[in-house]
């Protein structure tokens, strides 16, 4: 439970900086997972309405962060989850499982680089395997580090990131379509940063802007088959990833229009919006949950 206050607007959150790829476990102060932030900067625990029941779901990045509220409130929505994370991450992914499970759902952990076709070909498969289906793929997992001037980018760095943040994403979505029925979700991670350019994350945003385009093309794609496709944008959101890959000059400024970085929990309700059918009009759609910043769509 968070303290009183720690989310109200105007609070700064403490720098501090990890080792890629960042652990939860070390974070401070705990992001919110299955909880809320109220108006006095406190948190309500979230509202479940048994919008998922039944559901099966593949999550990368699913250890930490957005991936893991993601996890936590599809299970108390009733979702099964699978979790796909890095080695590293592993006590971080079995934390995850033990949340998931205190809600009543079953997490199932798969270690891997999604960076290989073919790991992510056995992410479907093990999935499938496991679950007995797909309904929901949330890809999540993303990768970012900082680079002023796009003469100091290394070409190994702009590599590593397209081949993390994009080329699963269609790896992924193409091996679990078949698996999907009408009424299945793919709902993709992108960001506010490729809609306001941010400088010094020309990698990263570049990637951003390529998931928007690719949910939107794949949307038509599969609109006529009834399965949907959608992403949300966050803005700022307290994650192992800013301890890891932002400056202590970054972190000084890391705050959304609303006074305060968003909490993962305020991007995983828009993830269950997107995989319920409370959203059964939206496919090809991007919801920017970034705190009150105002985008060009």
């Amino acid at each position: 439970m968070s303290d009183k206050g720690q989310f109200e607007q105007g609070y700064e959150i403490p720098i501090q900086q990890q080792n890629v790829p960042g652990l939860e476990s070390k974070l401070d102060p705990a992001p919110l997972y299955d909880q809320i932030p109220t108006e006095d900067g406190g948190a309500q625990p979230y509202k479940a309405a048994g919008k998922l029941t039944g559901k099966k779901a593949v999550i990368t990045g699913g250890d930490s962060g957005i991936g893991r509220a993601i996890a936590v409130l599809f299970a108390m929505e009733g979702a099964d989850s699978f979790i796909v994370y890095l080695p590293e991450e592993q006590s971080d992914a079995e934390e995850t499982k033990k949340l998931v499970e205190s809600k009543g759902a079953k997490c199932y952990l798969h270690s891997t680089d999604i960076r290989d076709r073919e790991n992510c070909k056995k992410v479907v498969d093990e999935a499938v395997k496991a679950m007995g289906g797909i309904d929901i793929l949330v890809n999540n997992a993303g990768y970012q580090m900082m680079q002023m001037d796009i003469k100091d980018l290394p070409e190994d760095q702009w590599i590593k990131t397209f081949d993390t943040n994009i080329h699963p994403i269609f790896y992924l979505s193409k091996y679990a379509i078949p698996h999907m029925k009408k009424g299945s979700t793919i709902i993709n991670n992108a960001s506010i940063n490729a809609y306001i350019g941010r400088p010094d994350l020309l990698d990263y945003t570049s990637t951003k802007g390529a998931i928007v385009s690719f949910t939107r093309g794949l949307a038509n794609q599969y609109v006529s088959k009834g399965i949907r496709v959608n992403a949300i944008a966050p803005g700022p959101v307290w994650t192992p990833l800013i301890a890891a890959t932002m400056t202590k000059d970054a972190q000084k400024e890391f705050t959304a229009p609303i006074g305060r970085p968003c909490q993962p929990s305020e991007m995983a309700t828009c993830v269950v919006f997107l995989a319920s059918m409370d959203s059964s009009a939206l496919t090809g759609q991007t919801i920017h949950a970034n705190g009150g910043a105002f985008v060009t769509s």
